[in-house]
């Protein structure tokens, strides 16, 4: 069975982070805890400078890599949230990084990388996903002599995305029954199952994975990591060809759930999301909430915790997102 992290060091990571990453609100909706009948809180990791939860792990991650090996120059793949982290890490610390991201990547996230790192960061469009990307940017390393930085297979990284879980358990009065959580690499949820199996062991901790890409599921299922050939890129933030190999073990070990969600039915909740509450979510971003539906008979008089993850949504993409939810709609009547 995968180690738990020690508290201690996700404690000590906070107080380190703390001025860079901002404690993000746990605010309750009172519109989704009378549509479901339960008490529904949202924590706002889309209210970040970056508007996602990824400033968490790479800061972490960067700080613990020695500075002559850092500066000697940085590396990551990424479909966006992560490239805005790394990218704001490596301008603070002043190092130089090099960003590696897929043809595919929403031009919001790309001007936004270029933003945050400013004469810290180079940007190379390579491929047409987050594996080609990646393959591109371990190559580069290799023949550079440059250090990764993984967005989501990494200790150190994880220990950064799970003091996320433990500003919810000190921001809440009562006892979390179940917590909903996108996966992607798998990195924020592997780290909520080091906050809550330690220090909740109660509540149950329940993975969201799009249709496109249910890499996590598939692992699950075949007890061994299985590379997809073939995603769906639409919901860019959490759609991988393969997870992460720590992220699989704390999850195939911890997990409580792993739910399968259509990406027509993520874009329905993006749009529920900013009319009901004003949120601007991504498509990863609006995964928790959209799980509430498959769990609305669990979740009576339950207090329950969505991640909404990130909030970096282009508005080019609103047609798409316009057109797959009145599909989703149509074909589940």
């Amino acid at each position: 069975m995968q180690k738990l992290i020690d508290l201690a060091h996700i404690r000590g990571t906070t107080r380190k982070i703390r001025g860079i990453v901002k404690k993000t609100p746990l605010q309750e909706s009172l519109n989704y805890s009378q549509k479901y009948n339960s008490k529904i809180f949202f924590k706002r990791e889309d209210l970040q400078d970056v508007k996602s939860f990824k400033i968490r792990g790479a800061y972490t991650k960067i700080l613990s890599v020695e500075k002559t090996i850092a500066q000697n120059g940085l590396v990551c793949a990424s479909a966006g949230n992560h490239a805005q982290g790394f990218a704001v890490s490596c301008s603070l610390l002043d190092y130089n990084g090099t960003v590696f991201m897929p043809h595919s990547t929403p031009s919001l996230k790309v001007s936004l990388v270029k933003k945050f790192g400013g004469k810290n960061i180079k940007i190379k469009l390579v491929g047409e996903n987050f594996s080609k990307a990646y393959k591109a940017a371990m190559d580069y390393c290799i023949s550079n002599r440059k250090t990764f930085i993984h967005p989501f297979d990494d200790i150190k990284v994880i220990e950064g995305q799970a003091t996320l879980f433990l500003e919810i358990i000190e921001q809440i009065k009562n006892p979390i029954d179940y917590i909903f959580i996108p996966i992607g690499g798998g990195g924020l949820i592997s780290g909520a199952i080091n906050i809550f199996k330690q220090l909740s062991p109660k509540t149950k901790i329940i993975g969201i994975e799009p249709a496109g890409a249910p890499s996590m599921k598939e692992s699950i299922i075949k007890n061994k990591i299985i590379k997809l050939h073939k995603i769906d890129n639409f919901v860019d933030g959490a759609a991988v060809h393969k997870i992460g190999i720590i992220p699989f073990e704390f999850c195939k070990d911890y997990l409580d759930d792993l739910l399968v969600i259509d990406e027509g039915e993520i874009c329905q909740s993006i749009l529920d999301l900013k009319s009901i509450e004003k949120i601007t979510a991504e498509p990863a971003g609006a995964m928790s909430s959209a799980a509430l539906r498959l769990y609305k008979e669990r979740i009576v008089k339950k207090n329950v915790v969505c991640i909404i993850c990130g909030g970096n949504n282009d508005d080019s993409r609103m047609k798409e997102i316009y057109k797959r939810a009145i599909n989703w709609k149509n074909s589940s009547k």
